[in-house]
């Protein structure tokens, strides 16, 4: 077997795995049925081709096949894609561009959205319920801290450049020029 078939192999054996972790996933992948989705990488210059066949993605190649879809970006805006964090965010900033069927390109990343995966179950199959809750737990708690460290972080920047280094007009000034704004319109219209 070659060093290419192996690394096929196991690209698709990754990507089954990872689909395997939410059960729907296979189901939904079977309107995809014999499609073949491209993943271009940017950085490195890297094409994959991906054929779903019986709800199961299998490594393509071959100069004569013509894939339905592209997805062409970045590895991180690949994987943030792939892990259902803002991928809206992720398709609308440039990070991932569909091309060719956007049809079956949104399909596809319809399918990556809703990829509910169970963390916690799977993280008790190596450490028990038991642990696996109360890490899980700990996790949540974590995250929820991150998020209000993240928002009072904001609110003392946005204070700072408002009031501080006067770098930002406060709310109010935006709301008075806008008013300005109108009334100078308004005028210039009964002109």
């Amino acid at each position: 077997m070659s060093a290419s078939a192996t690394l096929d192999g196991a690209l698709a054996s990754a990507i089954n795995g990872w689909l395997g972790l939410d059960p729907a996933a296979r189901g939904r992948l079977s309107g995809l049925e014999g499609r073949i989705i491209a993943l271009h990488l940017r950085i490195p210059e890297l094409t994959v081709m991906l054929r779903v066949t019986e709800g199961r993605i299998a490594v393509v190649h071959g100069e004569d096949l013509q894939p339905d879809t592209v997805l062409h970006g970045t590895p991180l805006g690949m994987l943030q894609l792939g892990l259902g964090s803002d991928s809206a965010g992720t398709l609308f900033s440039g990070d991932v561009e569909i091309t060719g069927d956007v049809e079956t390109g949104q399909a596809f990343k319809a399918i990556l959205d809703e990829m509910d995966i169970d963390w916690e179950e799977q993280l008790s199959r190596l450490t028990g319920d038991i642990a696996a809750h109360e890490i899980g737990r700990g996790i949540r708690a974590a995250a929820r801290e991150g998020a209000r460290m993240r928002r009072s972080s904001e609110q003392i920047l946005s204070e700072y450049l408002t009031e501080e280094a006067r770098l930002l007009p406060h709310r109010f000034e935006v709301e008075d020029f806008i008013a300005d704004v109108d009334t100078l319109r308004d005028d210039a219209e009964r002109l």
